[in-house]
């Protein structure tokens, strides 16, 4: 196949893509939304409650220094 039909049959894909359209039922999301709103509230609600690290803050203060100059170098 040549590159000009590749490119048109390409297009042609690409249009058929961006103009598609599916029918949508309105009805059956509506009624999905409904049906889940019974459930948890929230999926945070279940993960673990991060721990207290404030204890740590003034044992480590020291190890960091707020005058130290940042590196500024790019690499790559």
């Amino acid at each position: 196949m040549g590159r000009g039909r590749q490119k048109a049959k390409a297009t042609k894909q690409a249009r058929d893509i961006k103009y598609y359209s599916p029918n949508t039922d309105y009805s059956a999301l509506q009624r999905e939304l409904k049906s889940s709103e019974g459930r948890a509230p929230s999926h945070f609600s279940s993960e673990p409650i991060e721990p207290d690290y404030s204890a740590y803050v003034d044992k480590y203060a020291d190890d960091v220094d707020d005058d130290d100059e940042v590196d500024t170098r790019r690499i790559g």
